[in-house]
């Protein structure tokens, strides 16, 4: 993207806004001396209005091509009826910015809550997949124990076995979970 010129630089007195409008309307059908010519019009003002919001001159430049795209991209649009040409292409120029400062200003996540999320969402994994390898009497007694909250004689009760067997299927249970785990570290 060349700096901007003259905002608007060849245009005769009193015919700024139709001209824009007559070049939009053959940037709509993609006639690119129709955009040369329209961008020469409203460089400057975009920028201007685009720096005045991000401050950054990086960011200015990156946000007023992308306002550039978005007109190009988006001419058909436009509505005289609705307001005049500038205004679209400014209105345009300042969500832009708006949007991107708003992102620029967003926290960022930090790395080290990223790596524990995945670390956690792989550890579930892991133990979802191990649980899978019990037998259904020893995964129902751990799964009623350790995620159900319940007790031993509470776990008897709900299988409706005695409590030396629950005791037994979590015991065989835990140490085939702990083998599982720990060849999958």
């Amino acid at each position: 993207m060349s700096p901007p010129r003259s905002p608007w630089a060849g245009a005769a007195p009193g015919t700024d806004h139709a001209d824009l409008g007559a070049l939009l309307a053959r940037v709509a059908v993609g006639d690119r001396a129709a955009f040369d010519a329209m961008y020469d019009r409203v460089a400057a003002p975009v920028f201007g209005t685009v720096r005045n919001v991000v401050r950054d001159p990086g960011l200015t430049e990156e946000v007023t091509q992308e306002v550039f795209v978005e007109v190009w991209r988006a001419a058909s649009r436009f509505d005289a009826s609705k307001g005049s040409p500038m205004a679209w292409v400014a209105t345009i120029a300042h969500r832009r910015a708006v949007d991107r400062d708003r992102r620029a200003a967003s926290p960022m996540i930090a790395y080290d809550d990223v790596a524990e999320t995945v670390e956690d969402n792989l550890d579930r994994e892991r133990v979802r997949r191990c649980l899978g390898t019990l037998t259904e009497l020893q995964r129902e007694a751990v799964t009623l124990a350790y995620y159900g909250g319940h007790t031993y004689r509470e776990v008897a009760g709900l299988l409706g076995v005695p409590a030396g067997t629950v005791s037994t299927r979590m015991r065989d249970g835990l140490i085939r979970l702990r083998d599982c785990l720990g060849a999958g570290r």
